[in-house]
């Protein structure tokens, strides 16, 4: 049986709580839902920009996926929580930018996107992802 292992990186944020910033089990990794935090400081970056903030947290997913020794096309999924369907638009334009960018192969990852709240009012995005390698 495949043993199960933390996925830990100082390239992303350190988890607030009692979780991982990812679990690799085999070939699959979750990663950890993101947010805009920056990994040096443990702040929060963009206030109120959602597009930035969205970047900044697939910049720290990618961190992650890489620290498991995948790469972000090996990501088949991608889930998006959003505050606000106000933000949609713009999240969406830089979701699809930063996603094609590191998506060499073409094939994009699926990608489910809520309307919620989130842990803190200043947090605009946030977004997990799976991965499986070969």
């Amino acid at each position: 049986m495949t043993e199960k292992t933390q996925v830990r990186t100082v390239q992303a944020p350190a988890p607030a709580a009692a979780y991982s910033q990812g679990v690799r089990k085999g070939p699959i990794i979750q990663v950890s839902g993101q947010v805009s935090v920056d990994p040096a400081t443990n702040q929060l970056l963009h206030s109120g920009d959602v597009a930035a903030q969205t970047t900044q947290v697939l910049e720290n997913v990618h961190a992650v996926i890489e620290a498991s020794g995948a790469t972000f096309d090996d990501i088949v999924m991608l889930r998006v929580y959003l505050t606000s369907r106000d933000d949609f638009a713009a999240m969406n334009d830089a979701f699809a930018e930063f996603v094609r960018a590191q998506t060499p192969s073409g094939v994009l990852p699926a990608r489910t996107t809520v309307i919620t709240g989130l842990p803190a009012a200043d947090l605009l995005v946030e977004i997990d992802a799976l991965a499986i390698t070969s």
